[in-house]
């Protein structure tokens, strides 16, 4: 529990610094100096500022995956991870204009593709096929651009209608999948 304690102090002093800085531009040594800890405090804790905006982010988001995987509808969770990442749009849209090897890009889409992966084995007892994959993946990727061209622009449209249009966008046999497993709305659709 104190381990959390502190890597919250650590978040919370990153965020204080992205309302100035994008996360490129923001040291270890501000993060800690802005919360009173030392630089080996942070790298107990985290291998990079990457990786403290990974958990972070992770932490965030937690709650709308756990609810996807509860009986609620991938609509239903998706707009509950919108909702989060407006409510923390600083944070956001400093974190998802960074290219590093370890944004939170690349981390949202491990992210989501690794629950999606797992969602589909929990309810068939298999791995999702080949193809299955293979459109998962992309739809993933494709999610997450378009996740971030929302963020990056300001947020115009409310987080339900992103949502909407992503359940949207899934390929016709990912829908079926999906549909299959009860995981869209009970018309199948939005």
């Amino acid at each position: 529990m104190q381990r959390d304690a502190t890597k919250y102090r650590l978040a919370e002093a990153l965020r204080q610094c992205m309302r100035t800085s994008s996360i490129d531009d923001i040291t270890v040594r501000q993060i800690v100096e802005r919360c009173g800890l030392t630089r080996q405090t942070f790298y107990r804790n985290f291998i990079d500022k990457y990786d403290l905006v990974n958990w972070y982010f992770d932490k965030l988001l937690h709650q709308s995956f756990e609810q996807m995987g509860s009986g609620r509808t991938i609509l239903e969770g998706l707009e509950r991870k919108f909702e989060y990442i407006q409510e923390e749009r600083i944070f956001f849209t400093s974190a998802f204009r960074s290219d590093d090897h370890n944004s939170l890009k690349e981390h949202d889409f491990e992210l989501i593709l690794q629950f999606y992966t797992d969602l589909i084995q929990k309810k068939t007892h298999q791995s999702p096929d080949e193809n299955a994959q293979f459109l998962l993946e992309m739809y993933c990727r494709g999610s997450i651009y378009m996740t971030v061209k929302w963020v990056l622009s300001g947020m115009p449209q409310p987080p339900a209608w992103l949502a909407c249009q992503l359940v949207r966008a899934l390929p016709a046999p990912l829908a079926a999948l999906f549909s299959q497993l009860s995981l869209l709305s009970s018309e199948g659709q939005v």
